[in-house]
């Protein structure tokens, strides 16, 4: 086992301190749209009817939804943490405009590791002789804020003798990011266990009330740190996926939760008119959510379908084409969006994907510090996201609110994946 140090960059990018607010000011609209159209089976049923049936891996967690609902929740406690990615797109007049890349629902990760990238960029800026830049830095601790949402689910489960299970990978790449995030559980005494789906396969098991064992010992809250991507199962994980969700434990997320993330539901939020059904009565939040949309755009099979392919093939640098797909490094651009597209633009395969406008970030120079790699200044661009947690417990909203930020940047040459993925490293944002 080699542990090597998180990627990060030598000095804090550039961000303007109007659209970090902006951000943050939005997440709790964005908590509560992740949580109604988690509640919203007719929508989740009729937004993901074309990707079921070309996607295996969103069918298979449909299939889950489904015979979960049919046989009745035994969850009444939930528990979201989300990072909501955005990008600031330079108009042509050169206005910078916040603009929502992704929502992600399960497994947002480096809130630990972000937690201790402001007093890196504090000290390096010191060293440079830039004291009043230095104190400048915000502070942000999202692994706190994660924590005190997954503490309070615990508390709601009501069970004291009852544990928090971390569901992870085998091989752990990432594990002194959860450990941020685990030892702030610990030090409010609440017990924490780490598990595989293996082990849930193996050991787990659920009493007359739908509670969870594994190891003979009670699991209040389930926090999955995988089971995101299709490599992550096999039969006994599937078997094991469903057992969780079948429990009484706050699984975070839950089922409906993971699909409300999906790239095909953040195509259909941008639908005029679809927000106001989602969020009755709130206006306001509305207002804030849309106004960080880009164009998305549907592939389903029709007339606006082809028309949408055909725009696309014309002009490919000025989109994205997204499969459903999370964990970074899967979309398509330029002349790979072209081709691939080009072959599948009569198949009913295209569902499986939505075409996105390509935001056009301003670039800075800066230092990408990595394992093993040469140190040269880069043309770099940076994506912001921000943390949000919230708990519902049966119809009521007991904890809402913003919990941090993360600031990933990477060179231009390399169009996508994040810090996992090998690509981006950690920043801390200079408010300008």
């Amino acid at each position: 086992q080699m542990v090597n140090y998180a990627p990060f960059t030598l000095l804090p990018s550039a961000v303007p301190k109007a659209l970090f607010e902006q951000a943050y000011a939005v997440q709790q609209d964005f908590n509560l749209l992740v949580d109604a159209v988690s509640q919203n089976r007719e929508f989740l049923e009729r937004t993901l009817a074309s990707t079921i049936k070309v996607d295996d891996f969103t069918a298979r967690l449909f299939r889950i939804y489904t015979q979960v609902l049919e046989e009745g929740l035994a969850q009444s406690v939930f528990l979201g943490i989300n990072r909501s990615d955005y990008m600031i797109d330079c108009a042509v007049d050169g206005t910078p405009a916040l603009k929502q890349i992704e929502i992600n629902t399960i497994a947002a990760s480096f809130g630990g590791l972000t937690s201790r990238t402001p007093a890196v960029h504090r000290q390096v800026l010191k060293v440079l002789g830039k004291t009043e830049e230095a104190s400048r830095l915000v502070t942000n601790n999202p692994s706190q804020g994660l924590a005190l949402g997954i503490a309070k689910a615990w508390e709601l489960y009501g069970s004291q003798s009852a544990v928090v299970m971390f569901l992870v990978e085998r091989v752990q790449r990432n594990i002194f990011d959860q450990r941020c995030v685990e030892n702030e559980l610990w030090n409010r005494n609440i017990r924490v266990i780490r598990r595989r789906f293996r082990d849930v396969f193996e050991k787990g098991s659920l009493d007359d009330a739908r509670r969870l064992y594994i190891d003979g010992q009670e699991v209040a809250v389930v926090y999955y740190r995988e089971g995101y991507v299709p490599q992550n199962y096999d039969p006994q994980n599937w078997e094991a996926r469903l057992l969780l969700e079948r429990s009484r434990a706050v699984k975070c997320p839950d089922i409906a939760t993971q699909l409300a993330g999906t790239k095909k539901v953040q195509q259909e939020l941008t639908r005029p008119g679809m927000l106001e059904r989602l969020l009755p009565g709130r206006a306001a939040s509305v207002a804030r959510i849309r106004e960080t949309f880009t164009g998305l755009y549907s592939l389903d099979l029709g007339e606006e379908g082809d028309k949408v392919a055909a725009k696309a093939i014309a002009a490919p640098d000025h989109f994205v084409l997204k499969p459903q797909r999370e964990g970074g490094g899967n979309n398509l651009y330029g002349e790979e969006l072209r081709h691939v597209l080009e072959k599948i633009k009569d198949s009913p395969e295209r569902t499986s994907y939505i075409l996105m406008d390509k935001i056009k970030p301003q670039p800075s120079k800066n230092y990408l510090l990595r394992p093993h790699s040469p140190l040269k200044v880069s043309e770099c661009i940076s994506e912001l996201g921000i943390f949000g947690v919230y708990v519902r417990q049966g119809k009521e909203m007991v904890m809402n609110k913003a919990a941090g930020h993360l600031l990933r940047t990477k060179a231009i040459e390399h169009a996508d994946g994040g810090v996992a993925a090998g690509v981006a490293v950690l920043d801390t944002p200079y408010l300008v």
